[in-house]
């Protein structure tokens, strides 16, 4: 089993429990994360290198959200099926304060037709925010779908748009 370390930051969506391991970050978390919903196995005290990556996702994420950081750098290393990891792939070209449909994003991967296939790909995704999958919308524009709540992705998106939102 591989050894992984985790950290919590909080921050203006809530406490968010950060998993890295050596080779990247693992996953975001929610605080009120559905179990099961990014199976990661025990956190075991990691090592000096998945220390590392938290540190520097804590920094880009404080950067994020005080609106100095459009982009991250830091290494990732989800776990996830091939279909999953192409959808998250698309997800991390979606540029900052945009948006596209789910089926625009079906379409990147080769087939419009596999859109509620992306919905649960990135219902999976492991990495929030960094891994954007709060910039993908309903084909109407319209909010759906969310591990965080609806509301936590309007807050993020008002967020890169310049905007400010209260949440709760």
């Amino acid at each position: 089993m591989e050894a992984l370390s985790t950290t919590t930051m909080d921050t203006p969506v809530g406490m968010l429990t950060l998993v890295a391991s050596a080779h990247g970050l693992r996953a975001v978390l929610w605080p009120d994360e559905r179990d099961g919903r990014v199976p990661l196995g025990p956190a075991d005290g990691g090592d000096a290198a998945a220390d590392a990556v938290l540190d520097q996702a804590v920094q880009q994420l404080r950067e994020y959200f005080d609106g100095e950081r459009r982009e991250f750098d830091v290494p990732l290393d989800p776990v996830g099926t091939e279909f999953q990891q192409q959808a998250w792939n698309v997800l991390r070209t979606i540029p900052y304060g945009q948006t596209i449909s789910y089926g625009e994003q079906a379409a990147r991967l080769g087939d419009k037709n596999k859109s509620r296939a992306v919905g649960a790909a990135n219902g999976r995704n492991p990495i929030s925010i960094i891994v954007p999958c709060h910039r993908v919308v309903g084909s109407t524009g319209k909010l759906t779908g969310f591990a965080a709540g609806v509301d936590v992705k309007a807050w993020l998106l008002h967020h890169e748009q310049g905007g400010q939102l209260t949440l709760g």
